[in-house]
């Protein structure tokens, strides 16, 4: 193990302790682009880890990885004490305890934000459709927009859509929260209403997994910052270490270009 090696496997929890444990995770596309090279990540229960790299880095897919969105070939993942595999059961099983905000809203535009939050719990987790709609208005008010319940996607601004999509992840009561660039289609004025979500989210003690360029959100929220490039993990610290003394020369050239 070489000290770039050693450095990151000190900065990670246990396995013991750890909600998702990733161990060396190979990914190819068509057999030969190599996306993911032995990734390792084990997070902590209501960590906020948040993962960064310039495109094409891997990040996206990774994460993807969590809960069988996207396949991999070598490796293993648990989420919560279960092994992910190719059963359905198994897949089922991990998704209702992951939830996941995309780039994209996808927002069902012909249903009302209401409807959007509390479809997903009255056919998966059986809710009645008294009880699905009372939590979801309780998560419409703790996103900020509680007033729009009644609205349809369309009626609505980027940053509003996109606290739809996190109210409606929470809708299912998930243990685990994956964000995969939520800010990256909002224009600037918008950020911030996700962001600001995002933080209360992580301060209710959420545990969450952040691929984001806000470095701001980074430095204040996480509890370690990941850095990945050409498919593998080059460096982990905390929000502090990484951005005001980060150890690897391809950490320092992409922070370079970022700050």
């Amino acid at each position: 193990m070489n000290q770039s090696q050693t450095a990151i496997a000190n900065n990670q929890p246990s396995e013991s302790e750890s909600i998702i444990v990733a161990k060396d995770i190979e990914k190819w596309y068509d057999n030969n682009f190599h996306v993911l090279r032995g990734v390792n990540l084990n997070v902590k229960t209501q960590e906020v880890v948040v993962i960064m790299g310039p495109s094409g880095s891997g990040k996206s897919t990774f994460i993807r990885t969590f809960n069988a969105l996207e396949p991999y070939q070598k490796g293993s993942i648990t989420i919560d004490g279960i092994e992910l595999s190719r059963d359905l059961k198994n897949i089922e099983a991990i998704r209702r305890e992951v939830g996941m905000v995309f780039q994209q809203f996808n927002l069902f535009p012909h249903l009302k934000v209401l409807d959007n939050v509390s479809l997903a719990p009255i056919w998966v987790r059986k809710w009645s459709k008294s009880k699905a709609e009372e939590i979801a208005m309780q998560l419409l008010e703790k996103v900020g927009i509680l007033e729009q319940a009644y609205k349809y996607p369309g009626q609505l601004s980027g940053g509003q859509q996109q606290r739809v999509a996190i109210a409606r992840a929470l809708a299912m009561q998930p243990k685990i929260m994956l964000f995969d660039e939520p800010t990256s289609a909002l224009d600037p004025e918008m950020i911030r209403e996700v962001l600001d979500t995002m933080r209360n989210l992580a301060e209710s003690g959420m545990t969450m997994v952040c691929v984001t360029h806000e470095v701001g959100f980074a430095r204040e929220v996480a509890d370690r910052v990941v850095f990945m490039d050409e498919g593998i993990i080059v460096e982990i610290a905390t929000p502090e270490d990484f951005f005001n003394n980060p150890q690897e020369e391809r950490t320092k050239k992409f922070l370079s270009q970022i700050l």
